[in-house]
């Protein structure tokens, strides 16, 4: 045993031991065992052994990232936040007072808006650089306030009874921003135009000017009630300049609208108003429903408005609602207004009519007529019985003679102006009611057989759609186009 653990564990020489028992060879085991159990047991070494040196320097060790030195310095540690102890409490519950204090501070750095580290709260631990906000408590006059501005809960009525509807606010309507005047003709023309340029566009689709194609051309634009010397003026127009070639909808459209121009410019004129005539008489004539009444009116609130003297005479004693209509428009437009029983001589009414517009001095007198049929020669004796009086009065009188006329009567329209020309002696004309009506072409039809001047055209209610009559303007919105 003692010769195997000398054999492994072998460091050299081993130095010799001055107490070690010797065992003389021929011992018996007892006697080697004791010596072993005594070599086995630790004993005190007097001698100082030799300390080998070590063979890499400390600096080389913390350089090459090895081991540290055998000494560390010693690194001063920050003291931890001395937490309060747990205490016992008693049977009774008592709250500690390390506990109530920290509470305490707790509540008075909350007030102040200053924020606590982790540390300074009891059962609280986090790191040294994380803050946490503590939120200031609500006093009692700040929740009072908050529970009076709450609003008080709707009560509950028994059956049978509900509350009323709370009112709806006020919707500000803002008005639509107001058109031009060719707009709102645009608008007022849009079912002729669009009827109109729509079977141009169909009928010019994929297709080249032909004989055949410019023979369909010819029958809708006289269906569209442009006359005949119009619809072949545009069709030889386009022929001279397109014949055999493509052509689409638009070209067609600014041929109409050029050739629609060179016919209504001649017509084209403005009411001129002899004022040296004191009073200037106006006689509106025209068959039931041409908007005579409500021409006049428009009329009066034109002159009016300019600052002329201007009187009305309700003429037309055959219609009661006549003479009232008239009397609204003469007291809205400010004018001078004369009427009679219903029933009573129309001729003598503009006999008296005409007698106190001179006595008035009013610069224009305008009168209305009953609206007659143009095949009633009866009713039309009676208007050629009223220009005789008026006549007789002054040798010039009336001196302008208007014509209203229904654009939706279309070709009946032509056969008006003949027959009241010839009794009455129409020296111009005003269309109206353009925008209820898919047949405002008529009036380039009467334009190009009568040659009779057009003054005003209308396209709606207001004062403001009735407007002198413009001839390009009128051309470019029937035929689709733009100014």
């Amino acid at each position: 045993m003692v010769s195997f653990i000398r054999r492994v564990f072998s460091f050299g020489d081993k130095p010799v031991e001055k107490d070690a028992p010797q065992v003389p060879q021929d011992a018996p085991e007892t006697a080697v065992d004791a010596a072993v159990q005594a070599e086995l047991e630790p004993k005190s070494r007097d001698e100082d052994l030799p300390v080998a040196a070590d063979p890499v320097a400390a600096a080389e060790i913390e350089t090459a990232g090895g081991p540290s030195a055998d000494v560390v310095e010693a690194v001063e540690e920050e003291p931890a936040a001395i937490l309060p102890g747990v205490e016992e409490t008693s049977d009774l519950g008592v709250v500690p007072l390390s506990l109530l204090e920290a509470e305490a501070a707790a509540e008075s750095a909350s007030v102040e808006g200053a924020a606590l580290p982790p540390s300074a709260l009891p059962g609280i631990s986090g790191p040294e650089d994380e803050i946490i906000e503590v939120a200031a408590p609500v006093s009692s006059a700040e929740s009072v306030a908050e529970e009076e501005s709450a609003e008080p809960a709707a009560p509950v009525l028994p059956k049978g009874f509900s509350t009323a509807k709370p009112e709806a606010e006020p919707v500000i309507v803002v008005p639509p921003a107001k058109l031009t005047w060719f707009q709102r003709l645009r608008a007022g023309l849009a079912r002729t135009s669009s009827q109109l340029t729509g079977q141009i566009t169909a009928l010019f689709t994929k297709r080249k000017l032909d004989e055949q194609t410019l023979e369909e051309l010819e029958d809708l634009l006289i269906q569209a009630d442009l006359g005949v010397e119009t619809a072949m003026r545009i069709t030889d127009t386009l022929s001279s300049e397109r014949y055999g070639k493509d052509v689409t909808g638009e070209d067609v459209s600014r041929i109409m609208s050029d050739e629609i121009t060179k016919v209504l410019m001649p017509v084209a004129k403005p009411l001129q108003l002899d004022l040296n005539h004191k009073p200037h008489v106006i006689l509106v004539v025209g068959v039931n429903g041409t908007g005579k009444t409500t021409t006049i009116g428009k009329l009066a609130a034109k002159l009016s408005g300019s600052g002329l003297k201007v009187m009305l005479a309700a003429g037309d004693t055959f219609r009661a609602a006549a003479i009232e209509q008239l009397k609204i428009w003469a007291d809205r437009t400010g004018s001078e207004f004369i009427g009679t029983r219903l029933g009573a001589d129309a001729a003598g009414l503009a006999y008296d009519a005409f007698e106190q517009a001179r006595a008035k001095k009013s610069d224009v007198l305008i009168i209305d007529t009953a609206g007659r049929l143009q095949n009633r020669t009866e009713l039309m004796a009676e208007l050629e019985k009223i220009v005789r009086v008026l006549n007789k009065l002054d040798p010039d009188a009336p001196h302008t003679v208007l014509q209203t006329l229904d654009a939706t009567t279309g070709q009946n329209a032509m056969n008006q102006v003949e027959i009241f020309r010839n009794v009455a002696g129409v020296s111009g004309l005003i269309m109206t009611k353009l925008d209820g009506t898919a047949r405002g072409g008529i009036l380039v039809a009467i334009a190009a057989k009568h040659k009779l001047p057009v003054y005003f055209i209308g396209v709606g209610e207001g004062v403001e759609d009735l407007e002198p009559f413009e001839a390009k303007d009128f051309a470019h919105a029937i035929a689709g186009l733009t100014h």
